[in-house]
């Protein structure tokens, strides 16, 4: 056996050398074939020159424009579509190219569209080359029609008598890319013409978008088109400043009042002084618009200037519904009293106009005095204090009317990228921000809270705090803030030994706002922002903070309380430490907060507040509870009666609170953060926290919280 084994071996050994030989010649060859290719593909290039350029799209020139001769057999565009939303007339597949959360917009070049005759068929005015310009210099631009989510022809139709509408439409059907209209934006803001003033643009737009002012509820294609206002040069020059007192209550300087409105309204004037009825002057031929005359005694008024005196003025429904009256109106901050039952607001989707306007039925014309009259002064304040900012903020000129359309219509298309009511409605400087916890109206208690530990080199008093915090049951983590650069914490054999985890994190800086920064290792929505001297607290008062803080998730809640005062004497706010029954801020040397506030506080809170607290180490618990109080407008909550929070182990001399100067530090924070935020933000309130039992001794019933200290 072992013999035939021998002899296959030798068989098959004497063709080795030859497989061998086989295998060399193959790769050898593939090596020089992958050569040879290589200096083929070189030579080939280098003899045929450069690749043809592939066209490259160029950002628009708007004083650039090239005339097109349009044909008078050219076929013309659809009528306008009556019913249309996003899911028929707009294709939203063409949006988000390239994973972006915003629409992309191209505007066709400029061409100037004549008639065989020679005749432009449209006016180019300055209003629609703002709007153009303001669209190019946007973020949603962009210089390929292929990528673009929305096209806009070059083509002014702003006003609906300064163009052509046969031609228009014809040349619209000639736009490369029209498609029926499909995911294209036309803009106007003087629709209809004489007599009847059509509420929309006369012109076939097909499935266009309409940006347009003058919609009334039968025309505006609800989701789909965007009320505008109608762009008042007027009220480009109106400023801000207002008379110390409002001489009228009601003025009417508009004109062209329908008749049968304004008999009414000549009957008013003529019984009450609490219209100022103004008209045309009749001075002569020519109408001077920057006048008014009284109805009553023909007394002259600048205009608009007048409007400042009144502290409301109509807007009556007349040829067209909207005019620019409104943004006169506006920008003098005189509240608006709207008479026309089926006008659509500007911008009305996310504008909410009754915040901002009166709307009166125009049925109810007559009662103009006695509604007005009923709205109380705190209602007309809310109204009166918020025009300007709306004006300013959307209708200013018209870059800020065009990047509010397209911003809504960008929320329509990518409705998670919106703004909420609030940012879109509610100044901050009135308001404050809107508050950004979504929570149930109690907290889970399962998570527990993280308890956040600044320290610095008191290691025994930290030690001792430690021992009593991993006592209290709802505790989930502990979270050492290292605040001492020049001395390293303690090695892990000398930490207490413990049952919950504990992580230190050595900060680069000591600075106060370190105990606020929303570390990445804050796992549960509540924190607990402790100072390492504080270990008087027992582990129910603890505990109890937390139930506490799941009911009133929003707020600051915890144990040392201080309070802030109005000084006559030197009319300035003053931080008050003595014990009272009212309280306007929850320090957070004990405090429980959402994590979200550190964040806000890091990220959100004006940098000036941050920098001084850094700088004078000082005031960072006081900034805590302005910037939870601005946003939420809301006091925090005192726990537990306990008053005294003195470190049992630390002399006077060793405290930060013993500086002769701490208290007029103090003082001077509340005036500093009052001043960086516009208004003082702090809430007072007489309220306190007490667990259910806290004054039964006795009642045979077990104490939820035995263990809540005294004062």
């Amino acid at each position: 056996m072992a013999a035939d084994l021998l002899l296959k071996a030798s068989k098959h050994s004497k063709y080795l050398p030859y497989r061998n030989f086989l295998y060399h010649r193959f790769f050898v060859g593939l090596l020089l074939f992958i050569v040879i290719s290589l200096v083929l593909t070189v030579v080939f290039n280098a003899f045929s020159g450069p690749l043809p350029r592939t066209s490259v799209y160029e950002s628009i020139d708007l004083n650039k424009r090239s005339k097109v001769v349009l044909s008078r057999n050219a076929p013309f565009s659809q009528i306008r579509s009556a019913n249309c939303t996003y899911w028929d007339c707009f294709d939203v597949y063409k949006c988000g190219r390239g994973g972006h959360d915003k629409i992309t917009i191209y505007i066709y070049p400029l061409k100037d569209y004549q008639t065989e005759h020679g005749n432009s068929i449209s006016q180019f005015s300055r209003e629609f080359y703002l709007i153009l310009d303001t669209i190019k210099h946007s973020k949603y631009y962009t210089t390929n029609p292929e990528e673009a989510c929305l096209l806009v022809p070059s083509i002014d139709t702003l006003n609906q008598a300064s163009f052509s509408k046969s031609e228009v439409s014809q040349a619209l059907q000639s736009l490369s890319h029209w498609n029926n209209g499909e995911n294209h934006l036309l803009f106007n803001m003087l629709p209809g013409s004489p007599p009847n003033y059509n509420p929309v643009i006369d012109l076939n737009t097909s499935k266009a978008i309409i940006a347009g002012a003058g919609f009334n509820t039968w025309t505006f294609r609800y989701g789909f088109d965007i009320s505008v206002p109608v762009y008042s040069q007027i009220a480009k020059n109106i400023d801000n400043t207002q008379p110390k007192k409002k001489n009228y209550l009601i003025i009417s300087a508009q004109l062209n009042i329908p008749e049968n409105y304004l008999e009414d309204l000549q009957s008013t004037a003529s019984s009450s002084n609490d219209l100022l009825l103004l008209d045309e002057c009749k001075t002569g031929d020519v109408l001077d618009y920057t006048k008014r005359c009284e109805y009553t005694t023909g007394r002259e008024f600048n205009y608009p200037d007048i409007l400042k005196e009144g502290l409301f003025c109509l807007v009556v429904r007349s040829a067209r519904l909207t005019h620019s009256l409104l943004m006169d109106v506006i920008a003098s901050q005189c509240i608006p009293v709207v008479i026309s039952d089926s006008v659509v607001m500007p911008f009305n989707s996310h504008l909410d106009w009754h915040r901002i306007a009166m709307f009166i039925p125009e049925d109810n014309i007559k009662n103009l005095l006695k509604i007005i009259s009923s709205v109380s002064n705190e209602r007309r304040g809310e109204l009166f204090w918020q025009l300007r900012w709306v004006y300013d903020k959307y209708f200013a000129s018209i870059e800020k009317i065009t990047l509010a359309t397209l911003e809504i219509i960008n929320e329509k298309v990518f409705p998670l990228a919106a703004r909420t009511y609030e940012e879109w409605n509610m100044p901050e400087h009135l308001y404050g921000p809107s508050n950004p916890l979504f929570l149930p109206v109690t907290a889970p208690k399962a998570p527990g809270f993280t308890a956040v530990i600044l320290t610095y080199d008191r290691v025994e008093s930290l030690f001792t705090l430690v021992k009593k915090l991993v006592r209290t049951p709802s505790l989930a983590k502990i979270l050492v803030i290292w605040n001492n650069q020049k001395k390293a914490p303690p090695p892990s054999a000398q930490w207490p030994v413990i049952n919950k985890p504990l992580k230190v994190i050595r900060t680069k800086e000591n600075k106060l706002s370190n105990r606020f920064f929303p570390y990445d290792e804050i796992e549960t929505e509540c924190q607990l922002t402790i100072d390492d001297d504080i270990v008087m607290l027992t582990p129910d008062e603890l505990e109890f903070g937390f139930d506490v803080w799941r009911e009133f998730p929003d707020r600051i809640v915890g144990f040392p309380s201080r309070l802030h005062l109005w000084d006559n004497a030197t009319n300035s706010w003053r931080y008050h430490s003595e014990w009272t029954n009212q309280i306007s801020m929850v320090l957070t040397g004990a405090a429980f907060h959402h994590k979200i506030w550190s964040w806000y506080y890091t990220y959100k809170m004006p940098s000036e507040i941050r920098t001084w607290v850094d700088d004078n180490f000082n005031c960072e618990d006081i900034a805590m509870n302005f910037l939870v109080a601005n946003v939420t407008r809301k006091p925090p909550i005192k726990v537990t009666p306990r008053k005294k929070f003195k470190c049992p182990e630390c002399t006077n001399t060793e405290m930060l609170s013993a500086d002769a100067q701490h208290m007029a530090q103090r003082s001077a924070c509340v005036g500093r953060f009052a001043s960086a935020y516009g208004h003082m933000a702090l809430r007072p309130v007489e309220f306190r926290a007490d667990p259910l039992q806290y004054r039964e001794a006795g009642a045979g019933v077990p104490h939820a919280y035995p263990d809540i200290g005294a004062l």
